[in-house]
């Protein structure tokens, strides 16, 4: 019974399909997954879906590449909206250095904005960091926000011992299979079993042997087998482990409300 705790359903890449890829990934064992907001103006459509299925929750946020678009974003925005059942965690939000599609002051104050949204909401923060490890780490630093998770970690190993010690969890995409990932295959090695997640950022980043292909909530049971096995682990014991830690951080999604 795994859990796709990042992917974004509300895509056009899904629109002609939703209900086959949903199907799919419940006849490979996803049973839960969490569907991430992007722009608060398509945010609608990420609640509907959430709305529409068992086992599926949402996010409300800004992902930095957006930040432009949201630098009059307060807090209370979010806070407001995250008061919907379905929506159990802020973000995704962050910094995105690589691309720079928006400017770096606003996407951290914009960053803030959600850091102060997860303060008054109680709910966890989910942080998309791109080249941007010192930066993000000085500012969780500062701010001390509730627990949360980086998802689709892609960093280097000081950001990650930074977010454990804040509480956090890290979250792992099919990044971990692919050939150039060693470095990243050596710090997932090293995580803590009780702060792993793991995701599949769909439509984005298939695993290996998906690659090249779109991603799918399905497909993160790649993923999860790929984790378990530089773990030593059996792939039932990293998929249990890894469920609990999504129940246990993300506590207003409960498994007996499925």
């Amino acid at each position: 019974m795994l859990v796709d705790s990042h992917c974004h359903l509300d895509f056009p890449d899904f629109a002609e399909e939703r209900e086959a890829v949903i199907g799919r990934a419940r006849a490979a064992g996803v049973e839960t997954m969490l569907t991430i907001g992007t722009r608060l103006d398509q945010f609608d459509g990420v609640r509907a879906i959430a709305e529409t299925y068992d086992g599926i929750w949402c996010s409300v946020g800004a992902h930095p590449h957006e930040a432009a678009d949201h630098a009059a974003l307060v807090s209370e925005q979010l806070v407001a909206l995250a008061s919907h059942p379905k929506v159990i965690g802020i973000g995704e939000t962050g910094l995105d250095f690589h691309y720079d599609l928006s400017p770096r002051d606003t996407q951290e104050a914009v960053f803030r904005a959600h850091i102060d949204a997860s303060r008054a909401s109680g709910l966890p923060l989910i942080i998309h960091a791109r080249e941007a490890d010192r930066e993000i780490a000085r500012i969780i630093e500062e701010e001390r926000p509730p627990p949360g998770v980086l998802h689709c970690f892609s960093s280097g190993r000081a950001l990650a011992e930074t977010a454990l010690d804040l509480g956090f969890c890290i979250s792992i995409s099919g990044i971990v299979t692919f050939r150039n990932a060693e470095e990243l295959r050596a710090i997932v090695r090293d995580l803590p079993l009780d702060r792993l997640l793991v995701e599949t950022d769909a439509p984005y980043l298939a695993p290996v042997p998906y690659r090249g292909k779109r991603n799918e909530p399905a497909f993160v049971a790649a993923t999860a087998a790929a984790v378990a096995a530089l773990k030593g682990l059996d792939p039932q014991h990293l998929a249990t482990a890894t469920r609990e830690n999504f129940f246990r951080l993300f506590t207003k999604a409960s498994p007996a409300a499925l």
